[in-house]
This record gives structure tokens, sequence and C-alpha cells, in this order.
């Protein structure tokens, strides 16, 4: 750890976390702990994707902290030279909301899995995300339960084989993605783990932003849900993919052939040559109204045949933590000097003392 005082580290302008103008690379975000994913595992790309991500922002390893659950993804605290809370299962977005909330000079990172954020965890997720707490959540999405051997998870396929369904799920998938809009995430994300551009593009945002930023990767279990992505990586991607970028149409394809233009109650894809050029929608995520990104959210089904990537939404709202600070602050200053009457002031009228 550095040696440096308080008085030496500026605050960054968007998140007033105490950054260091000292150097920093890569290995001084790597822990000495070994790396234990399974070969392949597209958790490796992501993690050193992190790492070389991290010292571009100037941030203090001290005043940087990663909340995990349960699952693969969860080792992530572990491989990382910085504070971090290897939490239970779906709960790590309470840990995060109040390290946020005590503590305005962290820089706190929630990582999580399909898995363990929108099943046990559904609830913390999407109420972390109403309030607006100002951390960065990454959802590992690799379709499939991977630390428990393979079980179908709430991101699996309808039909999904399975060794918890082995005549195919039942469910319906969730879409990350539309499930962080509709609880009216202040920004959305989403990039694919070898995408390492896009990735970083999308991080970037998320730390830019001060409120709650949920960034979905998508990515391979090779040993229980191997290829589940291939779609997205191979050849005839480029028709699939929609990369969306702020103020620009939104166009695809190898040459540009397809595109996405607003449909009765929502968008769809349709040829570039049939419609006017007049009538493609051009990707605005500052939108007030989460109706257009949930909308674009929207073109991802679960065969892969479109699937937008970027960022999807991306509002100024206030901060749970900064509203819950203030009120901390008002309580103090209503009776500086009166410990008595602010302690009367939190416990109400009914309160009861018991011998």
């Amino acid at each position: 750890m550095t040696d440096l005082t308080e008085r030496d580290l500026p605050l960054t302008a968007v998140s007033g976390v105490p950054t260091t103008d000292e150097p920093q690379k890569g290995k001084d975000f790597t822990s000495n702990q070994e790396v234990r994913w399974c070969p392949g595992c597209g958790d490796y790309v992501i993690l050193n994707t992190i790492r070389n991500f991290l010292p571009k922002l100037g941030l203090r390893r001290e005043n940087t902290v990663f909340v995990s659950g349960i699952g693969c993804s969860s080792r992530f605290p572990y491989y990382m030279n910085t504070y971090g809370v290897h939490s239970i299962h779906g709960r790590a977005p309470t840990f995060a909301t109040g390290l946020a909330t005590a503590r305005e000079d962290l820089s706190v990172w929630v990582v999580t899995g399909d898995g363990d954020a929108l099943s046990i965890g559904g609830n913390h997720l999407i109420h972390t995300l109403r309030r607006n707490v100002n951390l960065t959540i990454l959802l590992f999405n690799n379709r499939i339960y991977g630390l428990t051997k393979g079980q179908y998870s709430p991101t699996s396929e309808a039909g999904k084989v399975t060794k918890s369904t082995p005549m195919g799920s039942l469910d319906n998938p969730f879409n990350p993605v539309s499930l962080a809009i509709g609880a009216e995430a202040t920004f959305v994300g989403r990039a694919l783990d070898s995408d390492r551009k896009g990735l970083t593009e999308v991080l970037q945002g998320a730390m830019e932003h001060r409120g709650s930023a949920l960034v979905e990767i998508l990515q391979d279990c090779p040993v229980f849900n191997d290829g589940s992505f291939d779609l997205l990586r191979k050849e005839g991607s480029e028709d699939r993919l929609i990369h969306v970028r702020q103020g620009e149409p939104v166009i695809f394809g190898t040459n540009g052939e397809y595109c996405v233009v607003k449909a009765d109650y929502g968008l769809e894809v349709a040829k570039t040559a049939n419609v006017a050029a007049d009538q493609i929608v051009v990707h605005d995520a500052t939108l007030e109204d989460s109706s257009y990104a949930f909308a674009l959210s929207r073109l991802s089904d679960q065969h892969l045949a479109h699937f937008p990537m970027g960022i999807f939404r991306q509002v100024s709202k206030p901060t749970y933590d900064d509203e819950a600070r203030a009120q901390v602050a008002a309580a103090r200053e209503a009776s500086p000097h009166d410990a008595v009457a602010l302690q009367s002031l939190l416990r109400g009228r009914d309160t009861w003392t018991v011998d």
C-alpha cells in the first residue's frame, strides 16, 4: 500500500473517491492468490480487463472494495489487491449498500453471477437499483449454475437440458438488462467478455456515473455450458450484434445492411435499404423516460438472433447514499450539542425500555 496522506490525494470529479497521481499498473491490483477458475473460463478475461482498467482511473487500492456473493464469479475479491468482502448468497448488494452509504470515500463494486443475482438475490438487486445507490454491479452471465455443477439458472434458455432439468427447462429466462431498466437503474450496460474494447468502454461509462450502475457481461462456462454465446463470437456475428453508441444511428451488419426502427409499441429490426434515413433510430441513453432503453433491451432474445451491446441507459438522479448522509447531517445540525435530543429524534415516541 502507498504512504500518501489524504492531503496528497485529489478527489475524482465524478465520484468523490480519493485518487493518486502515482503511476499504477495492472500488477498493482493483482493479489498473491492463485486464480482457481476452470481453464478457458471467461472470468479470466474479465479479471484481466478489470485489472488493466482500474489503473487508468487512478483510484487508490485502499479506497476500492469488491463485494461478492456465492458462485464462481464470487472468487473475484480474492484475486484483486484491494479490499474485498466475500459475503453470502445473493446478499452482496446489501453489504455494498451499507459500505457505500457509510463510506463516501470508497469505490464500491459488486461482482455477482446470473444465479447469485437473479435467483436468491433478485429482490436485493432490484431494490439496490431502484434506490440508486452509488456502486457498480458486474453481473457475469453464463446462463448456468457453474459452481454447483451445471443446474439451469434464471437466464438459461427455455428447453435447456441440464442436470436439474433432464427433459428441458420449463422456465422463461430473465433478460438482465430489461430487469435492470424495469427497476429504474440509472446506468445499464452490456458487453461480451471477449470484446475487451467494448467491455472497457462500458466500464468507463459505469465508473463516470454517480448512482447504481449495472453491467451485464456475457461469458462462457467451458465445463457446463460451453459455447453458450458462440453465435455472438463467430462468423455471422456482425448480423446479430447491435453495437449502440450515443448520438449515432443504430445500424449494424457486415456492411450496415440492418438497422433499428420504431414499431407500434417498441422497436424492431429492418433492412436499411428498405427504410428512409430519418426512420432509423438514433441512440440516446440519456432519455429520462426509460421506455426507449427498455424497448432496445427487448430486441435481445434467448436465441441470440439480435443482441444489442453497449450502454442502454445513463441518466442522472439523486443517490440513496447521498440523501441518507444528508439526513444524518441535518439531524446532527438540529441538535449539535444535545446528544439526548438526537437520541430522542432517532427513537421516536413509540419506544419502550424493558428491564
